[in-house]
């Protein structure tokens, strides 16, 4: 064959014959079920990459709350993955979005028995399982569908607790009981739990004094080696902080810790407790989330000195309240952990009183404070001695992200000042700064 009828021929599939593993395993990596196996059936090699461990370690099964055909397969392929695929999971997230009513959440307490069986069977190496936000206290689960699937997930537990590393049941809704025997399912084939990461936030129902359970005491005493544990301040106690201390010492890095206005949040820690487990956890950081617990008197109850706090968020949404004020909360609370804070994020309407002389010098005071996030009637010219500090060095933000609340609809003369702003400091912005700062009319 000459040169010529060479380059006449068409090219033959040696390019994608001889395509490295690693490139073809990108590929598909980036397919989905359906492409994939259309894929596998090209040849014995892309049949082959098809079973690559690599494509099946992490899932995330999501399941619709609403009666959809879109969404009529959603049981079916989940049950087909694992069956097909289990055994190679290490990371498995399951999301159940709004249950629209009872029959929905009877089929998928059904679909997740078979599910949790499938992969219980075939599984030996889950590493991670995530399953938020079930609000199992609804009244679209019934009591007989909520209790079948709490067996189905303790009795999974039960088995995979031996491998399993990270736990999120965020928003799980249970009853004081039901909760904890999920939880000691973990620990039932040992005395001890081998979890590291733990989050527990809204785990329980709303209205719970959580704090005065010996039963979760001795529950979460069955925890050790934990690095990370979020969960809600009405499950906060004397008793929670010195298991810790006992069992988690060496371990403990952050507590992420949520304190809504209807949990029970007024249980008397003592500061010492607090004191015992920042001394036994050198390293520990501990990060608050208030929503609609705003009052000075509330704070101060729960924002002991004792406690090594990293980051601080308090918000109220569009709620406003004239008899309450943020100002002692931002000149007396808030600057005793000036030596530690780092990130801090205020959501609130403070219509009722100016608070742009109190945030920058609560701002300036901490000097490791790398995030600001604010939500909050404001002047421009806040932003502005923000954007000044940091250029003289008083302040190292990294992120600063502002919107500001107006009574009036027309913003224009604001746009443009913080256009002006924005130009004044535009080197160091784009420099230094993750920067966002708007105006939003509070009509």
């Amino acid at each position: 064959m000459d040169e010529e009828s060479q380059l006449l021929q068409p090219p033959d599939q040696s390019y994608w014959a001889a395509l490295p593993d690693v490139c073809l395993c990108r590929i598909f990596w980036w397919l989905g079920d359906r492409d994939r196996s259309s894929a596998a059936l090209v040849c014995r090699k892309w049949n082959q990459m098809m079973y690559s461990a690599e494509l099946w370690r992490y899932r995330t099964i999501t399941f619709s709350g609403r009666p959809s055909k879109v969404h009529a397969s959603e049981y079916e392929s989940a049950v087909w993955y694992v069956k097909k695929f289990g055994h190679y999971l290490e990371h498995l997230e399951i999301k159940f979005l709004h249950p629209y009513n009872i029959f929905l959440t009877k089929k998928f307490q059904i679909t997740m028995r078979g599910l949790l069986s499938c992969l219980g069977k075939r599984n030996e190496g889950l590493k991670s399982l995530s399953i938020q936000h079930l609000e199992l206290d609804r009244l679209v689960w019934r009591n007989s569908v909520r209790r079948s699937f709490i067996k189905s997930l303790s009795f999974f537990l039960k088995k995979m607790g031996k491998h399993l590393d990270y736990l999120n049941l965020k928003g799980a809704r249970l009853t004081l009981e039901q909760g904890c025997h999920v939880l000691n399912s973990l620990s039932s084939l040992r005395s001890r739990s081998v979890v590291s990461e733990l989050n527990i936030e809204d785990f329980f129902s709303h209205h719970l004094a959580v704090y005065g359970s010996p039963q979760f005491n001795r529950t979460m005493a069955m925890f050790h080696g934990l690095v990370s544990l979020t969960l809600n301040y009405n499950c906060i106690s004397d008793e929670l902080l010195d298991n810790l201390s006992e069992n988690n010492a060496s371990t403990l890095r952050n507590m992420y810790i949520k304190c809504h206005i209807h949990d029970p949040h007024r249980q008397v820690i003592w500061g010492m407790s607090w004191a015992k487990l920042a001394r036994h956890t050198t390293n520990l950081k501990v990060n608050f989330f208030f929503e609609w617990v705003m009052k000075y008197e509330h704070l101060a109850r729960i924002l002991l000195q004792e406690i090594p706090v990293r980051s601080i968020s308090l918000r109220s949404c569009y709620f406003s309240d004239p008899d309450w004020s943020m100002k002692p909360t931002l000149l007396d609370l808030l600057p005793t952990f000036r030596h530690t804070l780092k990130k801090l994020t205020f959501e609130f309407n403070n219509n009722h009183e100016s608070l742009d002389e109190e945030l920058y010098l609560l701002i300036l005071s901490c000097k490791k404070l790398f995030y600001l996030k604010i939500w909050a009637f404001l002047d421009v010219k806040f932003v502005e001695r923000i954007l000044k500090s940091q250029r003289k060095g008083q302040c190292a933000l990294h992120t600063l992200k502002v919107r500001i609340y107006t009574n009036r609809y027309e913003t224009d003369e604001e746009d443009r000042m913080l256009r002006e702003i924005y130009r004044r400091y535009r080197k160091l912005i784009d420099s230094e700064l993750n920067y966002f700062v708007t105006v939003y009319p509070m009509m």
